[in-house]
């Protein structure tokens, strides 16, 4: 598969970035951010928007790299906000330094992201940094609205779809409609590309609400339960609401509101253990987990129908996608 070929061309190119010594504290956190693995999706969808056009998508490489950093740099600081002990089965920047160090570290994989990402040289690149720019922006607004959500008890499905697209799909957008420009595809195409990746997103941040809930923590890498124990109203929220009556959503959105602290510990289990298990107890009695699911799928039917409008053969880019589909991590 082209997708694994260049996914370990990205493991290599990354592992090969020779950081700075001094000043001591400020490198050593973003060689381990990047070392900790990951699927390296927007940099694949990178080099692989870029082969649907030229054969030479090596030249890629230095804005794939780019995208990767700033993608890191974000789960940096997003594990700060909602203090994560732990991403992908390791300990957390904030964790294993302290809070200041993922600030800064944090801020330099933003700045050298930028950097990497001007410096391919390739195809529009006035174009390529502006996008950038604008998917930067985006995703703060998506972290915001993330933010401000955890307070309130009347967010819509709407708005939290329209959250995830800022947060997530952007940047996959992004990642793709990137690759396109880079290669000089036409501006349709380029555009089909980025409509395909931003439904694949929302399909993506599906799958993780679901794992969030419903996962396997030694393969997922987090806490199962972490969206619930910070009041996160995430899509198996929304679906529950839907099949409660008032009462019983009430009932549900103060248990999701309750502190973790309230709840009594039994049967060896913690407050934030129970807390979690009562949520999902819920969830399991509706079914979410197939109407998640489902969700998830028609998302895909989506992207399906945007990369049909492509002018060439779409069958690489697509077969990636869908292997994206059922992951447990």
């Amino acid at each position: 598969m082209e997708g694994s070929f260049m996914l370990q061309k990205i493991q290599n190119a990354l592992a090969n970035i020779v950081y700075p010594t001094q000043p001591e504290g400020l490198y050593e956190p973003i060689s381990y951010v990047l070392s900790m693995g990951g699927k390296r999706l927007r940099p694949t969808l990178v080099l692989l928007a870029y082969s649907l056009f030229k054969p030479d998508w090596e030249k890629a490489m230095p804005a794939a790299i780019g995208l990767e950093t700033y993608h890191n740099h974000t789960l940096l600081h997003d594990d700060l906000m909602d203090n994560a002990d732990v991403r992908r089965g390791m300990p957390t920047v904030h964790k294993k330094w302290d809070a200041n160090t993922a600030v800064l570290s944090g801020d330099t994989m933003l700045l050298l992201a930028a950097q990497m990402i001007a410096s391919a040289g390739v195809g529009r690149m006035d174009e390529v940094n502006a996008l950038f720019l604008k998917s930067a922006i985006e995703i703060c607004e998506g972290q915001q609205y993330d933010v401000n959500f955890e307070t309130r008890s009347d967010v819509t499905e709407a708005e939290y779809i329209e959250m995830i697209r800022l947060k997530t799909s952007v940047l996959l957008g992004c990642a793709a409609k990137m690759g396109a420009l880079l290669a000089d595809a036409p501006a349709e195409d380029c555009e089909v590309l980025y409509r395909f990746a931003e439904k694949v997103g929302l399909a993506f941040q599906l799958q993780d609400d679901y794992l969030d809930c419903f996962g396997d923590q030694k393969t997922f890498g987090k806490k199962i339960g972490g969206d619930i124990l910070c009041g996160k109203k995430t899509m198996p929220l929304h679906c529950a609401l839907q099949r409660l009556n008032e009462e019983e959503g009430h009932e549900l959105l103060t248990l999701l509101n309750t502190p973790a602290s309230a709840f009594c510990a039994c049967c060896g289990t913690s407050p934030e253990d129970e807390k979690i298990q009562r949520v999902l107890s819920i969830y399991r009695r509706l079914d979410i987990p197939a109407v998640i699911e489902k969700r998830i799928e028609d998302f895909y039917a989506e992207a399906r129908k945007e990369l049909d409008k492509l002018s060439v053969d779409s069958a690489p880019i697509w077969e990636y996608a869908t292997s994206l589909l059922g992951r447990k991590s």
